[in-house]
This record gives structure tokens, C-alpha cells and sequence, in this order.
């Protein structure tokens, strides 16, 4: 065989065992199901990933709850974020520990209590969600384990179960989540307030907006008015883009996380509000909180 032949022969066994070696197993993904709410009173929607190992093993794992936006659903990570696809790859290059990705319908209710309870998703998410799935699947149901991601309202509601429920997260990652700052919400156009008023009041003008229930679930105000040592309690890594409409309530957010000297994340990359921006952040974000779920 001719040296030029010899070299070409090597080039093709080298490119196939390079093509068979960087396939990775794929995880399951199911839609559809549902939980039965008392609080809700009506059945919630969910979607599971469930990492490639989980069927032909024993073992319990981490998970990681995944935040919808607004107006979107408990598939959208999945069908716009490609995440079951972005966890595989991050698992078989052992950039990621193998873990259970969930993503609860929160309809458009920023996953908090709205001003009247009659919305109180933020009791069903704590009190009912939480525990159903981490009953039915082979999940580790300790603090250490468990983690909490997503994007613009799926980040606010992110960072609020950081906050308000230290306990029960070990980390969050917020990607262009939808933070304001009160200055923002005072002056806040009349055809956008209804969005966030429906949480809060939906006829407060001006300074009125800012209500008690409003600051109680304002991440800027939690965490100037939350024990510090509760805050450093939970990792927490932000994102959002420096072309994103949310810039101001997430930097004002880092600043006054930096002035307190709480360790944190800090991400400002090329891009806007949409999915090409999150899912080329997805990967970094489950590696943040993957990270947590390790022994130093």
C-alpha cells in the first residue's frame, strides 16, 4: 500500500472512531403529565427529563427545576431550548453529574402568590410540586441536590426561590431574568403594567405600585433586607444580555450583590431577549449549579 493510501486509510478509520466516540447516550424526555393541585385547585401541567442511565440503574439523583418565560409552557425548554439535547452533551462529556431537569407549567404567574391569593403558585411550586416529584422519582431530596433555573419570568421566579426559600435550594441560575428596579416600576408604561400588575394591583399608578407584596417578592429588595448569611447559603449565577430590554434590574441586581460582597456569577454576552441567546447559555448555567452538587 502506497504511502498517500496508507494516510488516507488512517484519515477515514480516525474520522469514524471520531464519530462513534463523540456520540452520547440520550435521556428521556416526557411531556404532558400532570400533578393534581389542591392550592391550584386544577391539574399543572410538567415535562421531565430524565438523564440516560435513569431506567437501568438504582440510583437517586440531583435535579434541577427549569423555569418557563412568559407566555410559554412547561415544553418550551425543551422544544425552543433544545435542553434534553444540551444536558446530554454536558452528562456524556462529564461536564455535568447526570441529573433530573423539571419544567412546571407556570402559566403567566411569575411563580409567586399574586396581591389577592387568588393565584398562589408559589405555595403549590414549595408545598405540593417540590414534594410530588421528588416522591415519584428517584430523586435526592436534600437541599444539597436541588437547584433552580430559568429565563426572564422563569428567572425572577428563579431567583425568588433562591431567596425567599434559602433552605431548599443549593443554587440558581437566572438567565435575563425579569428584575426592575423600583424607579422602573414607578414609570412603567400603561400598556406593560397590567403584565406585572396582575401580580401586585393591577390599577396602582406611580409610586402606589410599590406595594408591601410587591417588595416582599422584589429580588433587588430581598436581598438588602434578608440575612446575609441565608443569601451566601445558595450559589447564584446571572445572565442576561447586553442587548436585553432587562439590563438595568439585572446589573442593578450584581451591584448590589457585589456591594454586600456575596459571592455570585455575573454574565453580560452578546445577545437579546430570545433563545438563541439562552440556549447558548444553558450549558454554562447547569454546569454553575452542577458544580454545587459536588464535594470540593
Amino acid at each position: 500500500m502506497s504511502l498517500t493510501r496508507t494516510f488516507l486509510f488512517a484519515t477515514v478509520i480516525f474520522s469514524v472512531c471520531s464519530s462513534v466516540f463523540s456520540q452520547v447516550s440520550r435521556g428521556v424526555v416526557n411531556e404532558g403529565l400532570t400533578v393534581k393541585s389542591k392550592i391550584l385547585k386544577e391539574d399543572v401541567r410538567y415535562t421531565i427529563y430524565l438523564p440516560y442511565d435513569y431506567g437501568t440503574s438504582s440510583r437517586y439523583y440531583p435535579v434541577v427545576y427549569l423555569l418557563h418565560g412568559y407566555t410559554d409552557n412547561d415544553m418550551g425548554w425543551m422544544q425552543f431550548g433544545e435542553a434534553h439535547m444540551i444536558a446530554d452533551e454536558a452528562i456524556g462529556h462529564r461536564e455535568i453529574p447526570p441529573m433530573i431537569l423539571v419544567m412546571p407549567d407556570g402559566g403567566v404567574s411569575f411563580y409567586i402568590n399574586n396581591y389577592d391569593n387568588s393565584t398562589r403558585y408559589e405555595d403549590f411550586f414549595i408545598k405540593e410540586f417540590v414534594p410530588y416529584i421528588e416522591k415519584k422519582y428517584r430523586i435526592r431530596s436534600e437541599k444539597r441536590y436541588r437547584g433552580v433555573a430559568g429565563l426572564s419570568m422563569g428567572g425572577f421566579g428563579s431567583l425568588i426561590y433562591a431567596l425567599k426559600h434559602p433552605d431548599m435550594f443549593a443554587a440558581c441560575a437566572a438567565f435575563s431574568a425579569a428584575v426592575f428596579t423600583e424607579e422602573e416600576i414607578i414609570n412603567m408604561d400603561e400598556e406593560i403594567w397590567p403584565i406585572i400588575g396582575r401580580l401586585f394591583g393591577p390599577e396602582l399608578e406611580g409610586k402606589a405600585r410599590i406595594t408591601e407584596h410587591l417588595l416582599s417578592n422584589s429580588p433587588i429588595h430581598l436581598v438588602q433586607n434578608t440575612d446575609i448569611e441565608q443569601i451566601k447559603s445558595t450559589w447564584m449565577y446571572i445572565d442576561c444580555g447586553d442587548d436585553d430590554f432587562l439590563y438595568k434590574g439585572n446589573s442593578t441586581f450584581h451591584i448590589i450583590l457585589r456591594d454586600l460582597n456575596v459571592s455570585h456569577e455575573y454574565r453580560v454576552r452578546d445577545g437579546g431577549h430570545q433563545w438563541s441567546y439562552w440556549r447558548s447559555g444553558l450549558a454554562d448555567g447547569l454546569k454553575f449549579i452542577g458544580t454545587s452538587f459536588h464535594q470540593p
